[in-house]
């Protein structure tokens, strides 16, 4: 009987270590987004790096004054495209997710 105990608790020990692992990888997967800018200047790259860098979920960002992009790297399970897309426009900026240019 004590060996059938042992070998549960041991069981269900494991179990819930992976689950937890699983969970942890789930809540942990990122996404990637291009986004168009209607920035202008050096200072519009500054405030929408000091802003947006701060949401939640945002792991990476670059903003790109040259070609007018801002690339975020996030967790999915805290933000989305659409919210980050907000907080850009919240600033006073026009935002598009990038399209790619067919050729």
């Amino acid at each position: 009987m004590k060996i059938f105990l042992i070998t549960l608790v041991l069981i269900l020990g494991v179990s819930a270590t992976v689950f937890a692992q699983t969970k942890q990888k789930v809540n942990n997967e990122k996404e990637t987004v291009l986004f168009d800018v209607s920035m202008t200047c050096e200072n519009c790259q500054k405030r929408i790096e000091k802003n947006i860098a701060f949401e939640k979920g945002v792991t990476d960002m670059k903003v790109n004054l040259e070609n007018k992009t801002v690339l975020i790297e996030f967790k999915k399970s805290q933000t989305t495209v659409a919210k980050l897309q907000a907080a850009i426009e919240k600033l006073g900026y026009t935002v598009k997710v990038h399209e790619p240019t067919k050729k």
